[in-house]
């Protein structure tokens, strides 16, 4: 899952909001860097990252991708995911998607200290939405460019946008019967009924 699903499952707090984003960016044992709620959140994602990365649909669904790609398939599947989380966004959250982004963004602006990349990242987050804009497909070819040009073999990423394009429909259906799944054990593991 990519930053979006991140923030909608790992609760509504600003400390679970927070600590779904820090997981991309914190790296290592927690040990009381950060206050427990904040790590708490940071422990969930790293759970949700595992339990997605088994999960039988996500690997079904890796191996829907030319086998040339399947190494970057991973990373696929999270922007997609965030796509069709975006797009269907009413499906499985009773906050709008705007009002829920903007309250994302003003947590992060009022952030004196964000780790890592997150703190030159979450200003042009919020300035170009990127977390609304993921409801638009042809936004994920910006953000596919955005990611050849952080890994060492960019050309891995060639030609991805037509493979989802062209898988959309499976891919799709993968999503819809994954998502629920990682909410109930999103809100099992957050102590919710």
């Amino acid at each position: 899952m990519n930053y979006l699903a991140h923030l909608h499952l790992g609760g509504p707090q600003p400390a679970d909001l927070l600590g779904s984003l820090y997981g991309d960016f914190v790296k290592g044992p927690l040990q009381g860097r950060w206050p427990a709620d904040i790590e708490a959140a940071i422990r969930l994602h790293r759970r949700i990252d595992a339990f997605t990365d088994s999960h039988p649909i996500v690997c079904q669904a890796r191996m829907r991708f030319l086998k040339a790609r399947r190494r970057y398939a991973g990373i696929l599947l999270d922007v997609f995911f965030d796509h069709c989380l975006a797009l269907h966004w009413a499906d499985y959250a009773a906050e709008p998607l705007p009002a829920f982004t903007a309250r994302v963004y003003a947590l992060l602006a009022s952030e004196a200290q964000l780790p890592g990349r997150l703190a030159e990242l979450a200003p042009r987050m919020a300035q170009q939405d990127w977390l609304g804009s993921y409801r638009d497909f042809t936004v994920l070819e910006r953000v596919l460019q955005g990611m050849q040009r952080r890994l060492s073999r960019p050309e891995g990423l060639d030609g991805a946008l037509a493979e989802l394009e062209r898988l959309y429909e499976p891919l799709s259906n993968d999503f819809h019967a994954l998502y629920p799944q990682l909410q109930d054990f999103a809100r099992r593991h957050r102590g919710e009924p």
